[in-house]
């Protein structure tokens, strides 16, 4: 795993999405890594992962003060970001989970 958790996520995300649009080309996700809160002085990176046809998100934060901690949360695109996170282990996210977490949510 490489030592920035930023482009792990973000390599396991790139995975995640190219099996996705050679399975379920009607998904489509869009995926953004959103810099609004370290802007905002809070330490923490933000990858977004849409889709636009259900309007629905998965969130997920990497904190800086929680380190090997992946936040992560499924809310729709009016809402968001609730207050409301689930944690795993950064290292147990795999590319796997995410390609399972966007079709079972966006299916």
């Amino acid at each position: 795993m490489s030592e920035d958790p930023l482009k792990t996520l973000s390599d396991l995300a790139s995975d995640a999405h190219a099996r996705i649009q050679t399975t379920h080309q009607h998904i489509n996700p869009v995926v953004e890594v959103r810099r609004g809160m370290r802007d905002a002085g809070i330490p923490a990176d933000v990858m977004t992962i849409d889709c636009l046809r259900t309007r629905r998100r998965i969130t997920l934060i990497l904190h800086d003060e929680q380190p090997g901690t992946l936040l992560y949360q499924f809310v729709t695109i009016e809402d968001e970001v609730g207050n409301d996170f689930q944690q795993m282990a950064l290292g147990d996210m795999t590319a796997t989970k995410l390609f399972d977490w966007i079709e079972e949510y966006f299916g």
